[in-house]
């Protein structure tokens, strides 16, 4: 039985930074790849950082029910593959999706049993002073981003796990925890060590 770890955090939060870090200490996990209708940023190569599509072409895949999530986020829509998470899934693939809580809710509605994972920042002020230092936002892009914080942390209780990204190995190190606690969980071992467990009955 493969695991679908769900981790969302407010922008600003170090999500993305940790999850980088996360696969490239344990390349088991396959990390979903999203469908938005955004224009790539600089760098950003499509089938790499995104599956860059256009709204028409997005909006015929929810009419085909072909994500398991999307939502519209400042104009523009993200979504997740379902066909490709359930091949994953099936396959014995862990699975890890970067998303926000509304996608965190739509994805446990379809598989209860994700080990939803949330990330905090150690308070408001650093979470400021982190959009701040990034320089790429305008003041009042760096407004917005704040309320939208308030926004997402308010979900932080329909998270199984609450991760507080005050020092980054640390924080680090708790997610792995998470990792390795969902493989070694009874539904996971009972189905691979079931011939093991088999020897001493």
């Amino acid at each position: 039985m493969a695991n679908l770890f769900v981790v969302a955090a407010p922008s600003g939060a170090g999500k993305t930074s940790l999850i980088d870090a996360l696969l490239k200490l344990d390349p088991e996990i396959k990390l979903s790849m999203s469908y938005t209708t955004r224009a790539p940023r600089e760098g950003e190569v499509d089938g790499v950082d995104y599956h860059f599509v256009a709204r028409e072409k997005f909006e015929q895949m929810i009419a085909a029910g072909e994500f398991l999530e999307h939502a519209d986020v400042y104009g523009n829509y993200y979504g997740t593959s379902r066909r490709w998470i359930e091949e994953q899934l099936a396959g014995g693939h862990d699975v890890l999706l970067e998303i926000d809580w509304q996608g965190a809710r739509q994805v446990r509605g379809l598989f209860p049993r994700i080990h939803g994972i949330f990330i905090l920042p150690p308070s408001l002020a650093e979470l400021r002073r982190r959009l701040d230092a990034r320089g790429k936002d305008s003041a009042e892009t760096i407004e917005r981003r704040m309320a939208s914080a308030r926004d997402d942390i308010s979900h932080v209780l329909e998270f199984e796990y609450i991760i507080v990204n005050d020092r980054f190995e640390q924080a680090l190190e708790d997610i792995r925890s998470v990792v390795r606690a969902a493989r070694a969980s009874r539904a996971r071992q009972s189905i691979r060590l079931a011939k093991l467990i088999d020897e001493f009955r």
